[in-house]
């Protein structure tokens, strides 16, 4: 028999929300045509690659030498992780080497990896709602349990809500800044609220609990905005980050865990790391897109078809008469259930169907009453969405 606990697990309404929207509109393009659904479910970058990234694919697949597709270091190559070193002290503002980097499975595999490393059973990560709904399950996978803490009103970084938190079990902050759902960028001021709240936590009981930034979307930015760096605010920092989002490779699964070289416990956290690579069986990131991103990290991206996207958007939830979160960078709107659903966002997204629009419940995010579109779509199914979305506000529950 399988787990009972992934039993029970897969068959709850709110798993794999996503995925069961994506799939449900595959067929309801089967059966009304593409053009007729408006699938807002997935978070799939539909940019093309960058030009030199392209480039450096076809320059590493006509490579021949010895053993280039053979193992190498569990912690990845490392003049890769120079590169990552390098990339990493460009963003945070301090000098890293490639000691503090190993190269992961995506930054999926980067966060399990660092769960792995970190958590004790019973140890508790504090996460800002609203949050990517795979978190729970990462944390859980490690013995860990996930202490979810509300945001502000306009979605920003609650110091105080995390301090009111905080336990001598608590061994992580984790945020995501552009956030996934509600495109929030926290401030600089945020995180140095934060880092001082957990400092003094950390004087108190002797246990500094890491700040584990997740920041796929860290070059996804509007307005000029700008992500803050953590390393020169806490000690006991790690990025953990992919080229999934800002390069366009989710299907390569390549992205890297950092931790703060100023951490006193750095050497510690990346044997550990390495340690937790080999034996959650990745062993290693692939050899092939860790050679690509060495030759491509630093490509220019245009991502200003993700900002016009946004703002027709924002013009079709107007229209609709819907209430919405502006987005400061990634490319997610979190927008308000209407009034006279009772905040009852899976069963919007539901009567959402019905009119061949499919978007993501709230509640999967720890945001009940919101939903979540992804507008990495073709500008036509933004547009052409304007009309079944006011119909689909006008219209009555069932």
């Amino acid at each position: 028999m399988i787990s009972k606990k992934i039993k029970d697990l897969v068959e709850s309404p709110s798993a794999g929300v996503i995925r069961k929207m994506f799939e449900e509109g595959a067929v309801l393009k089967q059966k009304f045509g593409a053009e007729n659904v408006y699938d807002f479910s997935l978070g799939n970058p539909d940019l093309d690659p960058p030009a030199k990234v392209i480039e450096a694919i076809s320059k590493t697949a006509s490579e021949e030498c010895h053993l280039c597709h053979g193992y190498m270091p569990n912690a990845g190559y490392q003049s890769v992780r120079a590169a990552m070193a390098k990339k990493t002290s460009i963003e945070q503002g301090v000098d890293i080497d490639f000691s503090n980097v190993v190269m992961s499975v995506g930054a999926a595999g980067a966060l399990n990896t660092v769960f792995k490393a970190l958590l004790n059973d019973g140890d508790e990560v504090i996460v800002p709602c609203p949050y990517f709904t795979e978190y729970d399950h990462y944390i859980h996978n490690h013995g860990g349990e996930i202490v979810r803490v509300k945001t502000k009103a306009d979605f920003g970084l609650d110091s105080l809500a995390v301090k009111n938190a905080l336990t001598e079990k608590t061994a992580a902050v984790l945020i995501n800044s552009p956030n996934n759902p509600s495109g929030r960028i926290y401030s600089d001021e945020e995180i140095q609220a934060l880092a001082d709240v957990l400092t003094e936590h950390g004087k108190k009981t002797g246990r500094y609990p890491y700040i584990i930034c997740d920041e796929p979307y860290r070059a996804i930015t509007y307005g000029g905005k700008k992500v803050s760096a953590v390393f020169p605010k806490y000690q006991n920092a790690v990025v953990v980050t992919s080229f999934a989002k800002n390069l366009s490779l989710p299907g390569e699964r390549i992205g890297y865990v950092c931790v703060n070289p100023a951490c006193p416990e750095a050497k510690d956290f990346i044997a550990a790391a390495i340690f937790a690579t080999r034996i959650l069986g990745f062993v290693n990131a692939p050899a092939f897109f860790q050679k690509v991103i060495e030759k491509s990290w630093d490509a220019e991206c245009d991502y200003s078809l993700y900002e016009k996207r946004r703002n027709e958007l924002l013009k079709v939830m107007d229209y609709a008469g819907l209430k919405y979160a502006v987005p400061e960078g990634a490319f997610y709107l979190f927008v308000k259930v209407p009034d006279g659903w009772n905040d009852d966002d899976m069963a919007f997204t539901n009567h959402l169907k019905k009119f061949n629009i499919l978007c993501a419940p709230g509640s999967g995010f720890g945001g009940k009453g919101w939903f979540r579109i992804a507008y990495c779509v073709a500008e036509s199914t933004i547009i052409n969405s304007k009309e079944a979305f006011k119909r689909a506000v006008e219209s009555k529950a069932d």
